[in-house]
């Protein structure tokens, strides 16, 4: 099964190459419920994250951006009473998400996009369909390092080259040894192979290379260590380092779209009968029933900063001000 799984990351690569070469769609937006109603859709997603988007060996994409994707298109698809659509899996790569939507190449992108002022003026987003914050991963049998402040050690933190969390940790810690690379699977090879101490990024992502790479990793929960001036906001101590809502990218002003997106959320969320909802059984298949254990329990805990659940439809976050950086404070 390992191998199999390996050979999806490897397969990934051909596949986005197919991707690119074949990326010719209309120059204009696409419309999800018309794409719906006429029976085929095209989803973006990445191809490359265990636990969100990883394409198979069969051609189909796993994961839990991909098993939202699924579910929102066949719930819309009941709603209106058609057939579920035939579904078209899409590579999406960060850089082009925006360009990708607006030019008609896919009808919707579920891949870890999250949900911010600059990108909402250019695209329509549901959601937010996860929460997530970012977070620390280390080697399984290392005891060195069980809080942020042990990295204030020499030890060499992993990240994306220009990646915001890793200047974030390295503002907090100067002493940390920054290694930057192009992509994190870089760092998680990196990390399996002794060469770095830890890597950051949001902890969805971390708990799908966990989960992929069983038994091998744990994840480290981050907060800050003291009150922070970060970008002339104030953040205080014991706060994440930063929130993320993950969102479902839909063409500009495509409100119509965006209400049926937000009710298959709501839908997906919705406790079952003496069950657990959809989302959170996709959420622990995707990225392990400790990991869904640990972040609702924390999620719990008195006072707690790190909500567990999302509010699909709710963007008031986009329009709230940040708390001002007292004098003095850096």
């Amino acid at each position: 099964m390992r191998q199999v799984r390996t050979a999806g990351l490897i397969l990934a690569v051909g596949a986005m190459l197919a991707t690119v070469l074949s990326a010719c769609g209309s120059t204009e937006p696409r419309n999800l419920l018309d794409s719906i109603r006429e029976g085929s859709v095209v989803l973006g997603v990445k191809f490359d994250q265990p636990g969100l988007g990883l394409y198979e060996p069969d051609g189909n994409v796993e994961g839990f951006d991909a098993s939202v994707s699924r579910y929102v298109v066949n719930h819309i698809a009941d709603d209106l009473g058609v057939p579920h659509p035939e579904v078209t899996w899409r590579e999406t790569p960060s850089a082009r998400r925006e360009a990708m939507i607006d030019n008609g190449e896919v009808d919707l992108i579920a891949a870890t996009y999250s949900i911010n002022a600059a990108r909402s003026k250019k695209v329509t987003f549901g959601g937010p369909y996860l929460v997530t914050y970012q977070g620390l991963m280390v080697r399984a049998d290392d005891t060195s390092i069980d809080q942020l402040a042990d990295l204030d050690k020499g030890k060499k933190l992993c990240s994306v080259t220009g990646s915001t969390p890793a200047q974030n940790v390295k503002a907090q810690l100067p002493a940390v040894q920054l290694q930057e690379y192009d992509s994190y699977s870089a760092c998680v090879e990196a990390l399996r192979r002794d060469k770095v101490d830890a890597v950051t990024t949001d902890e969805a992502i971390l708990a799908g290379y966990s989960n992929f790479w069983e038994g091998e990793f744990k994840l480290v929960e981050m907060t800050y260590l003291k009150d922070a001036c970060v970008k002339d906001a104030l953040k205080t101590a014991g706060s994440p380092f930063s929130t993320e809502r993950y969102g479902v990218g839909l063409a500009l002003n495509d409100t119509a779209s965006q209400g049926a997106v937000n009710k298959a959320l709501d839908a997906m969320l919705a406790p079952a009968v003496d069950s657990e909802s959809a989302w959170n059984a996709a959420l622990r298949k995707a990225l392990g029933n400790p990991y869904v254990d640990e972040i609702i329990a924390r999620a719990d805990r008195p006072d707690s900063k790190f909500p567990y659940l999302p509010d699909p439809g709710d963007l008031e976050f986009l329009d709230s001000p940040s708390t001002p950086c007292p004098p003095g404070l850096q």
